[in-house]
This record gives structure tokens, C-alpha cells and sequence, in this order.
């Protein structure tokens, strides 16, 4: 059987972690996103921290060249943004872009992603089915 210490039966070391207890427990609703507006509010938040960043790597043409590209294809521009970040993080980046280094880099990927379609003939089953038939010369 568990003794009961003095510990236990302390009500301000009862309150500090019926507390403690609930905001474990707050934390964990909002992470699960019971809390739409903090979700929300967070959302919001890391999307001014990505444009703050774009507008500080981007000069004014460059970065209008890149809204171009989010309006006409969003999965690849959000791609070149994420990479764009990703460069300045790594201190890849020195400076303010122009719009033909973003040109450079988006020729990069457009090379590095271009998918060869290619098309294969099993000429083995067609000279097969060809073969049944007999011809009269």
C-alpha cells in the first residue's frame, strides 16, 4: 500500500499541478487543432514571416515575376519559394536578387525537373499474334 506523505496531501502543491496539469493539456488541444483560431492566427503568422523573408531576398521585379508564377502554377511556386528561403537560410543567397538571377535558377529547375516521355513497344507479343496467321503466297 502507498504511503501518504506530506507532499501528497499539500493543497498549494495540489494546485500547481492541477495548473500545470491543464495547461499540458491546453497545449495539447491546440496542437491536435481544436483551436481553430490560434491555428489560424499561426498560419497567418508563418505566411508574413515567408513574405517578409521573399521581400528582404527579392528585388521589386523579381518578386512580382514570382507572384506571376504562383498565379499560373501554385505547387511550382510555392516550390521556388521554399527553395528560394532554403538558399538564404544556407547563406547562399548574398543581396537582393534581380529578376533574371530568379530567371537563372527557375531555368535550373525547369532542366532538373523536365520529365522525357518515353513510350515502349513489346514488338515480342505483336509478332507473336502476327505469327497464328498464315499467309498464302
Amino acid at each position: 500500500m502507498a504511503q501518504i506523505t506530506k507532499m501528497d496531501t499539500d493543497p498549494d502543491l495540489q494546485a500547481l499541478r492541477a495548473k500545470r496539469l491543464s495547461e499540458i493539456k491546453g497545449n495539447y488541444k491546440d496542437y491536435n487543432g481544436d483551436n481553430p483560431e490560434k491555428a489560424e492566427e499561426e498560419k497567418k503568422r508563418m505566411e508574413d514571416m515567408r513574405n517578409g523573408m521573399l521581400s528582404r531576398i527579392l528585388d521589386q521585379n523579381a518578386r512580382a515575376r514570382l507572384n506571376t508564377i504562383m498565379v499560373a502554377k501554385p505547387d511550382k511556386g510555392r516550390m521556388l519559394e521554399n527553395m528560394l528561403i532554403q538558399m538564404a537560410q544556407r547563406g547562399q543567397i548574398m543581396g537582393r536578387m534581380s529578376e533574371d538571377d530568379l530567371k537563372g535558377i527557375l531555368e535550373q529547375v525547369n532542366k532538373q525537373f523536365q520529365s522525357k516521355t518515353t513510350v515502349k513497344f513489346d514488338r515480342r507479343r505483336a509478332a507473336l499474334d502476327d505469327s497464328d496467321e498464315e499467309l498464302d503466297v
